[in-house]
């Protein structure tokens, strides 16, 4: 994970050009998305967290971004919902 206030612009740009970072995320929300995210461009700098990848941002426990990735989103909450109604 890597926190965006703690790299440059243009290391960033640099590392989604070299495809280092795939996923974006709000580390207090702990939400991830895609770099085009209209509701992830909204954020504050020192709130934003960049993956190399999906699997990566599932493993520091973030669940996917209800706008820009509907079909996962859904699937998340229908297992959040299994696992309430189990307790």
């Amino acid at each position: 994970m890597i926190q965006h206030s703690q790299v440059t612009d243009v290391e960033l740009r640099s590392k989604i050009h070299h495809q280092k970072i795939h996923i974006g995320g709000n580390k207090r929300l702990k939400i991830y998305g895609l770099l085009s995210c209209s509701s992830g461009k909204r954020m504050k700098r020192q709130n934003r967290v960049f993956f190399t990848n999906e699997k990566e941002a599932i493993q520091y426990k973030y669940r996917p971004c209800g706008h820009c990735m509907k079909e996962k989103y859904k699937a998340w909450k229908d297992q959040q919902n299994i696992q309430q109604s189990h307790n």
